[in-house]
């Protein structure tokens, strides 16, 4: 059962006429699995691509090693990289990457702890960066994150339509 701001975010780009897609690390497709459970699915979602690991991020979305290794895998400089060469693979309105950490054993510190989700949203070639910490289980921070997510999508969409 997707979230109520993933539904309402799903109708409002279906509204809209807009496409989006994801890449997704620490999500590992939940991201786009929320959002293909919506009634607006059809209409908004193009996909996913699940980089989880580092040598996807290198491999295929041409992050260069030198930027994982200086930034950490889960870094808002990896999370931009990774959005902006998605745009190679899907001709989205909306793009959104996400990492972070959902559980222990990746790069957390004192200053970046369990918890901590970096997401980078790109809409109509404006981009966003948000990092934000997280309580609870992988899959209650994984949900908040998406949650989140959908709030933000939302957000930038109303301010760029004001603007």
């Amino acid at each position: 059962m997707s979230s109520q701001h993933v539904a309402q975010c799903a109708q409002l780009l279906a509204e809209q006429k807009l496409k989006i897609a994801f890449v997704e690390s620490a999500t590992a497709g939940r991201l786009a699995a929320e959002f293909s459970l919506t009634n607006h699915a059809g209409k908004c979602l193009l996909g996913s691509l699940v980089c989880y690991d580092a040598c996807i991020k290198q491999d295929l979305l041409k992050v260069p090693k030198e930027l994982i290794d200086q930034f950490t895998p889960e870094s808002a400089e990896v999370t931009e990289a990774i959005a902006k060469n998605l745009k190679q693979f899907f001709d989205a309105d909306i793009i959104v990457g996400v990492t972070g950490l959902a559980s222990a054993g990746g790069s957390e510190t004192p200053q970046k702890p369990v918890g901590t989700m970096f997401f980078h949203i790109i809409i109509r070639e404006q981009s966003y960066n948000h990092r934000e910490v997280f309580q609870g289980s992988a899959e209650e921070i994984i949900l908040q994150a998406i949650d989140r997510i959908a709030q933000l999508v939302m957000q930038y969409l109303k301010q760029q339509h004001a603007a």
